[in-house]
């Protein structure tokens, strides 16, 4: 049984890694372009977790080298579970809220079509989310009042414009979770200790996170923990362009069988 089946929280059963072709990687992870992106920079020794000592490959110059066969694994196991998470028709929701990676989890959520937040993290958004969906479908009907003409029709000028204010603002909280139709399949965090919370709130109601992690963290926190510098800009796109992929060709994988299916009625 390989270490995907095995992990707690996520186990999946022989009839779910037999159906389908879901865990063929769709893209092969190139360790190369990981050593180019500065992926196996760690943090000064002095500030490591751990439980990351399996992880790490060496010290240098007093930080850790992070073993880049072992962030092979870890990022080809996560890939495999994201392309059969997509597959089966459930959302990944993007989490990256430090500034470096905020564009960059943005516009790989954007292009796949999943729901992300970069801005912050809003307690219960996970776990109470029908208060959290109150405030999305407030925000919701405010735009089709807006767009329609509603507003302007009914209020003065300055209304309508502290109309939009609200909009705007409610878009920078809640703009990237308009979509989130229902709990999501997976979340795929970039630094695990940024976004404790994110990931506390998915461990809790048990959706299975991926996660860039750190040798400062602990990888025990998360369900596919994939080793590696969670600081380099270039770190961070390489990884979220492989997640990108992998969420592309599991969409991909779906529509033949929703097609399949609707064909057969």
């Amino acid at each position: 049984m390989s270490s995907v089946q095995e992990h707690k929280g996520t186990k999946l059963n022989d009839q779910e890694f037999q159906e389908g072709n879901y865990l063929h990687m769709a893209t092969d992870v190139d360790i190369k372009k990981l050593l180019e992106a500065g992926a196996h920079f760690g943090h000064k020794t002095s500030r490591w977790h751990p439980k990351m000592a399996p992880y790490i490959h060496s010290k240098r110059d007093g930080s850790h080298i992070i073993d880049l066969t072992k962030t092979v694994t870890g990022l080809e196991e996560a890939l495999e579970f994201l392309t059969k998470t997509s597959a089966a028709g459930k959302q990944v929701l993007f989490v990256g809220t430090k500034r470096q990676a905020q564009d960059i989890v943005k516009k790989a959520a954007e292009a796949t079509g999943q729901p992300f937040v970069t801005e912050r993290w809003l307690g219960g958004m996970l776990t109470n989310w029908n208060t959290i969906g109150g405030r999305v479908k407030h925000l919701q009907e405010l735009e089709n009042r807006m767009a329609s003409g509603e507003l302007a029709n009914k209020y003065s000028k300055l209304e309508v414009q502290r109309f939009q204010e609200e909009i705007d603002q409610m878009n920078s909280i809640y703009g990237g979770i308009k979509e989130l139709s229902a709990r999501p399949g997976a979340v795929f965090v970039v630094d695990v200790i940024a976004e404790a919370n994110a990931i506390k709130e998915a461990t809790k109601i048990g959706i299975p996170v991926v996660a860039i992690v750190d040798t400062n963290a602990d990888p025990s926190a998360v369900t596919y923990p994939i080793p590696a510098n969670d600081d380099a800009i270039k770190t961070i796109q390489l990884i979220c362009d492989y997640v990108q992929q992998a969420v592309t060709a599991g969409k991909a994988k779906s529509k033949p069988a929703a097609d399949k299916t609707e064909s057969a009625k």
